[in-house]
């Protein structure tokens, strides 16, 4: 099956606009071309692509296009560049990461990428556990993430292991932890969590304490406001050892008990050159700043 190019191009713009006369504009076509266009991708493919909505969203068949879409026009890039460098256009590159890889390791890891590739970041955050879903739908190109399975088209490799140590001020463990971090203090003490799909530090108080506790939660979502958080003693959490090295206004619930969470690279899987010049330059990145 030969899909058209015109018509993958038109696909792509009206999910990025969000409707059909925006994807026009954009386009420099009529809003009927692209309705034509859209009709005749989904007679060709023998699916419904869009639902018209708005803004217009991909279906589950929409989002497997839209990934082709967008590979396909990154290549296309890629190939006139090489065709006429003087003449280089600059290359979009849209990644989700997880916040504390975000504020921590990853934009010196991205710096790293050598200026001639004239690259743009297009930044996406997401947790760790649920970033490939963007990948999924073609949102992004490549993924750091907590799951390593390889999302569909895509290639996996880990980047290494992130490692949490539970932390409080010295002021709050005074006041809500004085006998120290028992079950019965827990349940009451105030915990942090980055927001609602946060389970890291569920996980850290079910493996102390063997049981489950639903202690008072404060929602903090943002790396910086989160480590400030614990420090100024609102509640307890992980914190990642990049962001905490030797502080000694904190105090650890539990030196023997960290929590390593391993971090995976997907991405594409195109011959580009581009994505392998970046993909060296995280691995790198990450080589220096992991377990």
């Amino acid at each position: 099956m030969d899909l058209d190019l015109a018509a993958l191009r038109t696909f792509a713009a009206v999910i990025d606009e969000g409707t059909f006369d925006a994807a026009a504009r954009v386009l420099h076509i009529t809003p009927s071309a692209v309705s034509q266009r859209i009709k005749a991708l989904e007679q060709q493919v023998g699916r419904v692509l869009v639902q018209r909505a708005k803004p217009v969203r991909a279906t589950d068949s929409g989002h497997v296009v839209l990934t082709l879409a967008r590979q396909m026009a990154h290549l296309e890039r890629e190939a006139m560049s090489s065709l006429n460098p003087e003449q280089a256009a600059t290359s979009t590159l849209p990644l989700v990461v997880n916040a504390d890889s975000l504020s921590t390791w990853m934009i010196p890891a991205l710096a790293r990428l050598a200026p001639e590739y004239r690259a743009l970041f297009h930044l996406h955050r997401e947790d760790e556990f649920h970033s490939t879903t963007l990948l999924r739908e073609g949102t992004v190109m490549a993924a750091v993430t907590s799951v390593p399975e390889a999302v569909q088209g895509c290639t996996v490799e880990k980047l290494g292991s992130m490692r949490y140590r539970a932390l409080c001020s010295r002021d709050y463990a005074e006041r809500w932890l004085p006998d120290g971090p028992t079950a019965d203090a827990l349940a009451v003490a105030p915990m942090l969590d980055f927001d609602r799909k946060d389970e890291l530090q569920a996980r850290f108080l079910r493996g102390f304490t063997r049981r489950r506790l639903q202690p008072p939660r404060h929602f903090v979502p943002g790396s910086s406001a989160f480590s400030d958080a614990v420090r100024y003693g609102l509640g307890w959490g992980l914190l990642p050892e990049l962001h905490t090295g030797d502080d000694h206004r904190l105090v650890e619930l539990d030196p023997s008990r960290p929590i390593d969470v391993p971090l995976y690279w997907q991405r594409w899987k195109l011959d580009s050159p581009i994505l392998a010049a970046l993909t060296t330059a995280v691995r790198d990145g990450a080589r220096e700043a992991l377990r």
